[in-house]
């Protein structure tokens, strides 16, 4: 035993245990390195797929196909088909997928152009008379577009970009160049085409306020062919009138002068062309919403009216009296005090015609509150050429349901007016009784000049 007592062994303090090195813990080293980082770690794949959509584009871009050469190879229009629905599935991702940059666009909108931008064939069908259409104006027979495997894919991107698109971007890459071709398309006999440029068209106008003056006169020099063109066709024609439709409501009051020149020289002219059934309830529209805007204009559009009526449509002259109705119905009665006379004229003669639907049509105008309400300010001139429609019909139209509307009128008139209708009932008989007589002396001279 030592001078401290037994002795006792020291022990040295543990050492510190050594972590393990293997595979598993490096892996969940990086992993901790990454998760404290201040940088978002990289995406190594962005340019590869940058690449590829730019290989798809620009073969997109040179291989264009019409459908139509029979040395053109299936396998390759599908080919192209697949890498067209690649590039609108990139597209669709624009908000996911930060690629679609200022190196895209102009590859992307070139390869549009060179897809959608081309001759349009010559018309496939004649002009059909205006007696051959039918109640839609649908007389005209559809064409439709032999390349719509590839086209509906190209309206789809385009419609995509714009919509996805913001309007800083859409103003730096589409110019005025592309939407006048676009416009240019819009006499393609493909309804399914002309309805794609419908919804692409108006987003644009949406989206590029600055451009909005010149897109508005491109669809009125579109509109002027078929006022002006001497065999026009429809083509067209209402889908543009859609898309003004929703610009008129959009005016603010009062209307600019250049607006109600539009409405003068071009909405109320197209009221003449011979196809008018084809578009007419879209222009009946855009006529209605501009007098809804300035009541004072239902003035212009019922002379206009009754300057283009036609004169053996019958089809046309039945859609020309429901619009008719519709403006009144629509109008204050003293906005049309001026042309009241010249609308009751034409409604009497119309209601006298031979023409079944016609005849109806008109008659059953005068169930309508608003349209006797302005007719009867001005009876003294306009109940002579209504009584005489209406006696000769119950005496002499063929078609009974003419005749009842005649009868229902006669006995309105004569609880409203009864002293006028007699009145002119009066010289209406008098009047036949001249027109016999004079029709006898003239039969009386020719038998003396036969026995001469």
């Amino acid at each position: 035993m030592g001078f401290f007592g037994p002795r006792h062994a020291v022990k040295s303090p543990p050492l510190p245990q050594r972590k393990s090195t293997t595979l598993r813990r490096l892996f969940d080293l990086d992993s901790q390195i990454d998760a404290l980082s201040p940088y978002p770690p990289a995406a190594p794949s962005a340019d590869a797929e940058t690449k590829q959509l730019l290989s798809a584009i620009s073969y997109c871009t040179t291989a264009v196909f019409n459908f139509v050469d029979p040395a053109e190879s299936p396998a390759q229009q599908d080919l192209k088909r697949r890498q067209l629905s690649h590039v609108l599935s990139a597209v669709r991702e624009i908000k996911a997928l930060p690629f679609l940059d200022e190196a895209v666009w102009k590859p992307l909108l070139a390869m549009l152009a060179a897809n959608l931008f081309r001759p349009l064939p010559p018309p496939a069908h004649p002009c059909l008379p205006p007696d051959l259409l039918d109640e839609d104006g649908g007389g005209y027979a559809m064409a439709l577009a032999p390349d719509w495997p590839h086209l509906h894919i190209a309206y789809d991107i385009l419609s995509t970009a714009v919509a996805e698109a913001d309007e800083r971007t859409l103003r730096r890459h589409i110019d005025r160049g592309f939407l006048r071709g676009l416009v240019s398309l819009f006499q393609s006999e493909d309804p399914r085409e002309r309805d794609r440029l419908k919804v692409v068209y108006h987003q644009l106008y949406s989206k590029l306020a600055p451009d909005r003056g010149f897109m508005r006169r491109q669809m009125v020099c579109a509109l002027a062919h078929q006022v002006f063109d001497a065999e026009p066709r429809p083509f067209g024609t209402a889908e543009l009138l859609e898309i003004w439709g929703s610009i008129i409501c959009g005016f603010a009051v009062p209307l600019k002068e250049e607006h109600r020149v539009f409405l003068s020289r071009i909405l109320v002219p197209l009221h003449k062309a011979k196809c008018v059934g084809a578009y007419h309830r879209q222009l009946a529209y855009c006529v209605t919403q501009f007098v809804a805007k300035e009541p004072e204009l239902g003035e212009v559009v019922a002379k206009g009216i009754l300057r283009h009526w036609p004169s053996t449509n019958c089809h046309k002259e039945v859609l020309l009296l429901e619009e008719l109705e519709e403006l009144v119905e629509s109008s204050d009665v003293g906005d049309l005090q001026k042309v009241a006379v010249p609308i009751c004229n034409r409604v009497a003669r119309c209601s006298g015609s031979t023409n079944s639907q016609v005849a109806e049509r008109a008659l059953c105008m005068w169930n309508n509150e608003q349209f006797v309400k302005m007719a009867s300010r001005c009876w003294e001139q306009v109940l002579p050429a209504i009584v005489e429609s209406v006696e000769k019909n119950i005496e002499w139209h063929w078609s009974k349901s003419v005749q009842e509307l005649a009868t229902s009128l006669k006995r309105m008139l004569e609880e409203v007016e009864p002293a006028l209708y007699s009145r002119f009932l009066l010289q209406l008989q008098r009047k036949e009784a001249d027109m016999a007589e004079e029709e006898r002396k003239r039969k009386m001279r020719w038998e003396r000049l036969e026995m001469a």
